[in-house]
C-alpha cells in the first residue's frame, strides 16, 4: 500500500468519530439542557463534547492550523493531551454519577468527584509546564509521541498524558463491566454499556500501541508504526463505538416504543374499519399528528362507537361462540377475543337490520372496551371465526333439538 494512501486514511479516520460523536451530543443535547441540574446528564454531555473535541484537534490540518495560528511550533502538543486529559476526568466523573444513581448528592460521591478533578487539573497544568521547559522546534503532524520520546521534559510530557488516559480507561472500563453483569439492566441499557465497555477497551490497545512506540524508541529501536498506523484507527472505532453506546439506550427504547405504538395502530384496523361502516365516518386525517396521537384517536373512535352498539349484542351467542372457540382449541384469552368478535359482527348486521332498536342492554362492555386490540386482532382470522360461529350454531341447534 502506498503510504500517502495509508496517511489519507489515517487522516479522515479522524472525522467519522467526531460526526458520529457530535450526532450523540445532537440527540443528547435537548435533555441535557431541559434537565441540566442533574450530574449525570451534565456529565454525559461534557464526555461527548470533549471527545468531539479531541478529534477535532487531533486531525492533521487543524494541528498545523493551530500552531500556525499561535505562531509556536507543536503548541497543539501540550492542547491535544489537555483535551484527551480532561476527557479521561469526564468519563470517570460519568461513571462515578451513573453508578451512585440516587446517592449522587452524597458525601462520598462528592469526594470521588472533587478527587478526580483536582488530580486531572494536576496533571493538565503539568503538561503545560513541561512543554514550555521542552525544546520541541521541529514541527511534527503526526509522529510527535515518537519523535520527541527522547527529548527531556517532552518525554515526560509524552508519559504523563498516556499514564493519565491508561489509568482512567482501565477504571472506566472495570466499572463498565462490573456494571453489565449486574441483574435487572434495561436491555437497551445493557448492550450500550456493552458497546461502551468495547470502546474504552479499544482505548487500552490504543494506550498500549502508543507505550510500546516510545518505549522502543528508548531503548534504541523503531516500533513508530504502531503510534502512527495502528493507533489512530484504534482510537477512531473506539470513540465510534463509545458514541454509539451513549446513543443506544435512547434511540432503541424511542425506536422501539416508536414501532409499538404504529404496531398497535396497524393492529386495530380491522375493528376500526368495522366500526367506521357502522357509524358512517372515521376519525379525522391530520398530517402533523403524532402516532400516539393517531393511535388514541382511533381508540377512541372505537371504544365511542361500541358503547352504543352494545345494546345490539347477542349475550347468549357470545356465550356459545366462546364455548365453541375453547373447543376449537384456543387459549381462554384467544377464546374470549374470537367470542367478542362473532358478536360484534352480529351486532352490527341486527343495527343493520333494525337501526332504531331503542333500549339500553345489560351487557358488560368492560372487558371488551379493555381488550379492543386482542378482538381486532381476532378479525383478521376470517377463517377462524367462520368455525367459531359454525359451532356456535350447531350447539344452539343441538339444544333447540333436545328442548
Amino acid at each position: 500500500m502506498d503510504p500517502s494512501d495509508l496517511l489519507s486514511r489515517i487522516y479522515i479516520s479522524f472525522w467519522i468519530p467526531t460526526a458520529v460523536l457530535t450526532a450523540a451530543l445532537l440527540i443528547k443535547l435537548p435533555t441535557i439542557i431541559r434537565l441540566w441540574r442533574d450530574p449525570l446528564l451534565r456529565a454525559v454531555g461534557g464526555l461527548l463534547l470533549l471527545a468531539c473535541a479531541v478529534f477535532v484537534f487531533v486531525a492533521p490540518s487543524t494541528i498545523a492550523w493551530t500552531n500556525r495560528v499561535t505562531g509556536v511550533p507543536n503548541i497543539s502538543a501540550p492542547w491535544c493531551y489537555s483535551l484527551l486529559t480532561a476527557f479521561c476526568a469526564a468519563c470517570l466523573l460519568l461513571i462515578i454519577t451513573w453508578r451512585n444513581g440516587p446517592a449522587r448528592g452524597s458525601a462520598e460521591t462528592r469526594r470521588a468527584m472533587r478527587w478526580v478533578i483536582s488530580t486531572y487539573s494536576a496533571v493538565i497544568v503539568a503538561l503545560w509546564v513541561l512543554f514550555f521547559l521542552a525544546e520541541a522546534p521541529e514541527e511534527r503532524l503526526r509522529d510527535l509521541d515518537t519523535y520527541y520520546a527522547t527529548t527531556p521534559f517532552m518525554r515526560e510530557e509524552i508519559l504523563l498524558y498516556l499514564l493519565a488516559h491508561s489509568v482512567a480507561v482501565l477504571i472506566t472500563s472495570k466499572l463498565i463491566w462490573e456494571w453489565v453483569r449486574t441483574d435487572g439492566l434495561d436491555a437497551w441499557l445493557r448492550w450500550g454499556l456493552k458497546l461502551l465497555g468495547v470502546g474504552y477497551g479499544l482505548n487500552l490497545i490504543f494506550d498500549a500501541s502508543k507505550l510500546t512506540a516510545v518505549v522502543a524508541r528508548w531503548t534504541g529501536h523503531d516500533l513508530d508504526w504502531l503510534s502512527t498506523h495502528l493507533a489512530p484507527p484504534v482510537a477512531a472505532l473506539s470513540a465510534i463505538l463509545i458514541a454509539v453506546g451513549f446513543i443506544l439506550p435512547h434511540a432503541g427504547q424511542y425506536l422501539h416504543d416508536r414501532w409499538r405504538v404504529r404496531l398497535a395502530h396497524r393492529e386495530l384496523r380491522p375493528l376500526y374499519v368495522l366500526m367506521r361502516g357502522v357509524s358512517g365516518s372515521g376519525v379525522p386525517v391530520v398530517l402533523r399528528a403524532t402516532p400516539e396521537l393517531r393511535l388514541i384517536r382511533r381508540e377512541t373512535f372505537i371504544r365511542d362507537t361500541l358503547l352504543p352498539l352494545s345494546r345490539h349484542f347477542d349475550e347468549e351467542l357470545g356465550r356459545r361462540s366462546y364455548e365453541a372457540a375453547l373447543a376449537l382449541g384456543h387459549s381462554p384469552e384467544q377464546a374470549k377475543a374470537l367470542a367478542a368478535a362473532v358478536a360484534i359482527q352480529d351486532a352490527v348486521e341486527r343495527k343493520r337490520r333494525s337501526p332504531a332498536r331503542d333500549g339500553t342492554a345489560n351487557t358488560d362492555t368492560t372487558d371488551l372496551l379493555r381488550e379492543i386490540g386482542a378482538v381486532s386482532r381476532a378479525l383478521r382470522r376470517p377463517d377462524v371465526l367462520d368455525a367459531v360461529r359454525a359451532r356456535a350454531a350447531a350447539s344452539s341447534e343441538s339444544v333447540s333439538v333436545h328442548e
